[in-house]
Formats: structure tokens, sequence, C-alpha cells
């Protein structure tokens, strides 16, 4: 029977009640909470304070993607940030106290934390994280919580009260908790699951709709009233307009659509508005780009608006399908098989901004019926009573992901450096490429950036091998670059390190070419085309400075959650951050120097709002002098450019 509460404390107290709990004992716990925005993280925080307040406890907690609002270290960032995070998340926000401990390597002897992914470089200088972290599939995590005999779930869920009665929703996290229940049931096992109402959840139906039995307890506190972890929508970079372009046009009208998070999926989905609303619009910014350049071997670039439409099947849902769903792309519907409703979108967990929140809370009767969450057994696989259904859904299917870098024999390392530590975590990414290779004309398409720049030097991330593969060469598939897109599937070795240099930077060609053929696996008198020699930072510039590319791929083409004063700095000085890390150490002083001498100019008195906004006014020390006067000299280019861009858009 479902005990419910309305202080999160008594639920606390219930979950180390030793009356609960089947040993003698009671003083291991092993509590699993979803991974991103369904962990009650007021619940959450008390049971750390009790096992952090009684070493004899011991706390074992399972989860994935512990996220937290920023707090950087670099006085100028926080300068920005500070204001921006009380604003966005609310003065009131419970953060999770397990992941700020844990990401500082502070928590107690008697808890660890086991999480198969990261919120992307937090866990980086966390010795107690990266011990404690599993490598794992995101479809063998339930596999995982069983063998470790989970005894407490934990999780944040909707509530609405209508016509049918009260009804509740796992909304944003059926993905595991589905089939993690089913596991134990099915294993006969005892699991306490818990749920705990957010007023602010958006309430979805399929499979995410469990009944009240379904909880072996729910809370209902009003205290509960913070704001949902929002993501604020972050800019896109001129390279990352490119990539998403690039990308764009290997969709296939009425196929399957895949896609992640961050400001290369935005670039995509933005890149299939243009191509949807404007064909000559996608046709000239494409002749731009290709004018001098060959395409990789195999691929059939698509243009045109999309008729037929997407069908979406995604891990994740997230800002990108709403757009493209408000667009009227994402319409192709199949047949949800366990609802029968007509459906346009599967997801197992969704995280984005406040806009899009907003958007699922308001959904309209049409729009709310065909999204259906579901269990990560079914999105991320086809090992289903139902798999050749699944199969005819997911026709044309184009898979999108990111990574950190691409080995020339076309395996990929996406979330571990070469020393092992660990930057994200593998997630689905492996599902979903693998699942590229099993369906009948679907592609994995992986995304990065061709260069990264660190204390003051440019480097590859095509690279000739690498320790830790997310993706082995055995499934290499296509892969993106700024420079255009490399068909490596069912190619020779030495056909996958042709194509991927034609997609280097330039800067690396030769020697990646060299070290290739001392190995024997490309002939000694091979040679990079002409126009891939052209791979450089110049003619990235060339092409995103040409008039249609500039005027049309904004940095937020989808708005923002700053003001316009923030946008201005969060550009300048993401500008700031970028040119200050190709800088060499002992190049900096020099630098800074001429920066100074550079910031007095035209525009250097128009920027008093930004000023006051990074609380850098006038007359307070050298440092202040020093920082203000950078941060004018980025503002001010980054207003000529924009003065520049609107000549050019005049008639």
């Amino acid at each position: 029977m479902t005990r419910f509460f309305t202080r999160t404390a008594d639920a606390c107290a219930e979950i180390f009640s030793p009356s609960r709990k089947r040993d003698s004992a009671g003083k291991e716990m092993r509590i699993a909470s979803p991974l991103g925005l369904g962990k009650p993280n007021t619940l959450l925080n008390l049971i750390y304070e009790e096992a952090r307040m009684h070493s004899e406890i011991s706390l074992k907690l399972y989860t994935a993607l512990s996220l937290l609002p920023p707090y950087p270290r670099d006085r100028l960032a926080e300068n920005f940030i500070g204001p921006f995070r009380n604003a966005h998340w609310g003065e009131n926000y419970p953060d999770l106290k397990y992941a700020r401990d844990g990401n500082a390597a502070k928590l107690p002897a008697n808890v660890s934390v086991h999480e198969f992914y990261f919120q992307a470089g937090g866990a980086m200088e966390s010795h107690q994280l990266q011990q404690a972290y599993q490598s794992i599939n995101y479809t063998h995590v339930v596999a995982s919580l069983v063998e470790a005999k989970v005894e407490v779930l934990v999780q944040l869920i909707a509530k609405r009260a209508d016509h049918r009665g009260t009804r509740y929703s796992l909304s944003s996290n059926p993905d595991l908790t589905l089939d993690l229940v089913d596991a134990y049931r099915k294993a006969d096992l005892p699991l306490y699951v818990v749920g705990v109402v957010h007023r602010d959840l958006p309430f979805l139906g399929g499979e995410a709709e469990v009944p009240e039995n379904f909880f072996s307890a729910i809370v209902e506190d009003p205290e509960t009233n913070h704001e949902l972890f929002a993501l604020p929508r972050t800019p896109i970079s001129p390279e990352d307009h490119l990539i998403g372009f690039h990308a764009s046009g290997l969709i296939a009208d009425g196929g399957t659509l895949q896609i992640g998070i961050g400001s290369l999926s935005d670039a995509v989905v933005h890149a299939l508005l243009v191509r949807h609303r404007d064909e000559r619009l996608y046709s000239s910014v494409r002749q731009t780009i290709q004018a001098e350049r060959k395409l990789s071997l195999g691929l059939d670039l698509q243009s045109g608006s999309f008729r037929e439409g997407l069908y979406g099947l995604s891990e994740m849902i997230n800002d990108g399908f709403m757009h493209l769903r408000k667009a009227g792309i994402l319409k192709r519907e199949v047949i949800d098989e366990v609802t029968g409703n007509r459906t346009y979108l599967h997801g197992a967990f969704y995280l984005g901004s406040k806009a899009f929140y907003r958007w699922l809370r308001e959904l309209s009767k049409e729009d709310e019926s065909g999204l259906r969450m579901s269990r990560i057994s079914k999105i991320n696989d086809l090992y289903d009573p139902n798999e050749i259904l699944l199969r005819r859904q997911r026709k044309k299917a184009r898979f999108l992901n990111t990574c950190m870098q691409v080995s020339l024999l076309g395996g990929a390392a996406s979330e571990t450096l070469e020393d092992g530590r660990v930057v994200s975590g593998v997630g689905g990414q492996y599902n979903f490429v693998s699942m590229s290779h099993e369906l009948e004309g679907a592609r994995s398409i992986l995304m990065l950036r061709s260069t990264r720049v660190s204390r003051g030097k440019r480097y590859s991330n095509i690279v000739w091998g690498h320790r830790h593969l997310t993706i082995p060469r055995h499934l290499r598939d296509i892969v993106v670059t700024e420079y255009g897109a490399a068909n490596l599937r069912n190619r020779s070795d030495e056909e996958t390190i042709t194509e991927l240099l034609n997609i280097t930077d330039s800067q690396f060609q030769d020697g990646l070419l060299k070290q290739a053929q001392k190995l024997g696996k490309v002939r000694s008198d091979y040679e990079i085309p002409d126009w891939a020699k052209k791979n450089t930072p110049g003619q990235v510039k060339k092409w995103t400075s040409s008039g249609d590319l500039r005027v049309h791929f904004p940095a937020f083409p989808f708005g923002s959650d700053f003001t316009p004063v923030e946008e201005r700095l969060a550009l300048a000085l993401g500008d700031l951050a970028a040119l200050k890390e190709s800088k060499p150490k002992g190049k900096f002083f020099f630098w800074t120097v001429c920066e100074l001498w550079k910031s007095i100019g035209p525009h250097s008195g128009t920027f008093g709002p930004e000023i006051t906004r990074m609380n850098l006014g006038k007359g307070s020390g050298l440092k202040n002098f020093v920082l203000r006067r950078l941060l004018i000299r980025r503002l001010a280019e980054r207003l000529e450019n924009q003065e520049s861009k609107e000549d050019h858009a005049s008639p």
C-alpha cells in the first residue's frame, strides 16, 4: 500500500527506518536516482546529510548526470555567472550537496557515488568520482543496479488531477525506472520506490504515466517549489554552424532523427529550419561552402523542405525537437505499439531550457498525444517483442552524436581522455551507433570540431590513435567537422584515412599522412588533394563572413535566457577566454599590454551597462582596470563586426 507524506523529512526518516529494511543492522543504504532532471534534490540532500552525520551508515548512491549550476573559479566569469545564476535557477535552488562535495573530492568515507555519466567536465578533478565511475552502456544500467542490490529508488514525478482522478507521471525519466521496477518484480526482489511531486514538472503520458500503487511512497511537500533545473540557451559559434550545416544535408525527408544536446545539435536544428523554410538561402550557403570542394564518395546530400517530415526517436528529448515540431518538420507519425496513438516523437528522458519545459506543460491535445515517453530498452535498442515493427518505424534513420576525437582508422573517443579521466560518459552513444548498422538505410553521424586550443597550442582532434575509444573502428560511419563530411562506412583502412584527412585542419594533415604512410596504411605516393589543403581557420572565417552565413546563422538563433547586455557579454567573454587560452604563458603579459592599447578606440566609452553588470566600474584598482579594458576591447570588436554585418545585410 502506498504511503503519503507531506514533509520530505518524514519520507527520509522512513527510508532509513529499521522497520522498512529487511536486514537487522539497517546501516547499509543502496539508493538509486534517475539521471538529469528526475532527481528529487531536497530528498537526496536529506539522505546525504543523514549519512554524513552518522558515519556508521554506509551510503552508496547510484545515478548519473548530477546537475549543478556553474560556480566558476575565474573572477571575471563569476562576476558574469553569479547574478545570472540567481536569476535563472533562483536563490533558493537546492544544489545537490553530494554532487558539490563529490566534484570537490570531499565526500565522507562512508559515502560513495557511482555515476555512469557525468555533467561534462564536472568530475575531472575528483579522484572519488573518477574511481567510482561505471563505464557502461545506457541499456545495461538496469542489470548493473540489480546486481548492486539497490533497495531504494527516489524520483521526481508529476501529478495531474482531472475528471479521470489523480494521476501520476514519471515525466522526465521513465528511461530506467520502468525497466528497473520490472526487473525487480521479475526477480521477486524488494524495491522501495519514492515519488516526489513537483508542481511544475510537465505531466507526460505514454508509458511514463503510472498508477498510484507503482510507488511505495509519494511525497507532496509544499516546500518542493524550487525552479526545475533548466539549461541556459548558449551561443553557437561560426564553426559549429558549419558543422551543423554539413550534417543537415545528410538527413533525408521521411526519415528518423536522433540528436543530443549542446551547440552542435542546436546548429543542426537551425540548419534544418533554414533548409525547410528557404531553399534558395540553403542552396546559396551550400554553394558558398562547397564551391571548390569535392563530396565524400558515396554521400548523397539532401535539400528542400520536409514534405513527409521526420519522426523523432531519441533517448533525450530537448529544445531541438520543440523547434522542429513548431516548424512543421517533426510530423512523420508512427503507431505507438503500447497505446495505439499516432506518435511523432518517442523519448526516454528530457532536459532543456525554461522555454522547453513551458512548451511541454502547454502542449495541445494533439501534440501531447503524439509525444510518448518510454523506457530506454525500447528507445536505444531493437531487442523487443515488437522488433519488426520498430524496424519499420525507424526508416532512413540518422543518429547524430558528438565526440571529442576521431582516430584515422575511424574509431571515436567521446567521453574519456588519453590519461583515463572521464569527461562525461558513454550514455547511449554506442547503442545508437550500433543500431545504425542494424537498421536498413540508417546512418550514424559523429560531429566534432577539427581542432582545440590549450595553453597557447593548437591540437588536432583527428588523431592517429586514442587509448580509450567509445566507438570502435569497425562501427565507423560518417564523421563531420567544420570542413565537411567523411563517409567511412564500408571503406578500406586507406580510404578511411584519406577521407578523414580531407576534413582535417591543414596544419596537421602532412604529419598525420606521414605517420599513416610510415606504418604502411597509405601508399607512399598518395597526396592530399589541393582543395583539402585549404582547411584553415582563414577559410572558415571566409565562409562564415559571407553574407548569407553571417546574417542568417546568428549566435542565438533560438533566443537566449540572457538580457541583451548579458548576450553581448557572453559572446565577448567567450572571445576573451579563447584568446587567453591561445596565448602561451610566456607571451600572455605582452599580449595583455597590446590589448590594453587597442582598447582605446572609437567605441571605448559606449559599454557602461556592460561594465556595470560585470562590477568593473572605475576606481576599483589595477586589476579591475586591466579586466575592464580587456573586456571593452572584445566588446568593441564584436560591435564593429555587428555593424559590418548590418551594412552587408542592407539592400
